[in-house]
């Protein structure tokens, strides 16, 4: 068995109060393993991304517990869980989210600015020669394809070595040749770093990347299933589109 990377205890999130609330999660538990590459997936509302927020500490339960490595987010202070944020967790998002007055370089080293942390050059020449941007090191972001933007971003996750990358939708705002570099490259960093990447995800081709896929609907975790074929996730996520329990609103 994997080592646990992060784990989910009991966690229930609500949103407003009386007949208005609305169980976005509702006794999630769940272990992600170490170096392990990981996807969410569910309907519209299932709770895919309300789970990945909680895990990433972006987000607060209302009940239940998050564990990062060994490490409880409900007991760090303000200032620990933002260090814990830093320099243990990295992320990717569908916008790419890169700062665009800045090269790819800067972007790439950011956050280790921002930590006020001196990057290691063998460990950033690897990461950008896998990425395959070495000779896009000097450009803005408006000079680059999306799908370079999002290698950088891919980048900027890793250059720090983080102990969990979450990836909301990496692929949404690309092409399918520009999709399947970037979770190329994502499979790459599980395979040859030893990374661990937590995906979110409503596409059965890049959840076909992953070890691992865990379904949810109405709040719940129902199934999961491991090495995963395109066809054997669309079945699974076209039962969960009809099922009954879905019919009631959720918040995604």
């Amino acid at each position: 068995m994997p080592t646990v990377a992060a784990r989910a205890l009991d966690l229930h999130k609500r949103y407003g109060s009386g007949d208005s609330e609305v169980r976005a999660l509702d006794g999630v538990s769940l272990d992600v393993g170490a170096r392990e590459f990981t996807a969410i997936m569910g309907p519209s509302g299932s709770g895919k991304s309300t789970l990945m927020h909680c895990l990433a500490a972006l987000d607060t339960p209302t009940a239940g517990e998050v564990q990062i490595g060994e490490v409880t987010l409900s007991r760090l202070r303000d200032k620990a869980l933002t260090a814990l944020r830093r320099e243990q967790v990295g992320f990717v998002f569908q916008a790419f989210n890169l700062v665009p007055t800045l090269t790819a370089r800067e972007n790439i080293l950011l956050p280790l600015s921002l930590a006020g942390r001196r990057p290691d050059p063998a460990w950033f020449d690897t990461v950008v020669d896998t990425v395959g941007l070495r000779d896009r090191l000097g450009h803005r972001p408006s000079q680059m394809s999306g799908g370079q933007q999002q290698r950088v971003a891919c980048a900027r996750a890793l250059v720090g070595k983080p102990s969990i990358v979450f990836a909301d939708e990496p692929t949404g705002n690309l092409d399918s040749t520009s999709g399947a570099e970037v979770l190329g490259f994502l499979r790459r960093s599980v395979d040859e770093f030893g990374q661990t990447i937590v995906m979110v995800t409503h596409d059965p081709v890049a959840a076909s990347y992953c070890d691992r896929v865990v379904f949810l609907a109405d709040g719940r975790i129902v199934d999961e299933i491991r090495e995963p074929g395109r066809d054997q996730i669309l079945e699974h996520m076209t039962a969960l589109q009809t099922a009954p329990a879905l019919r009631r609103g959720r918040t995604d």
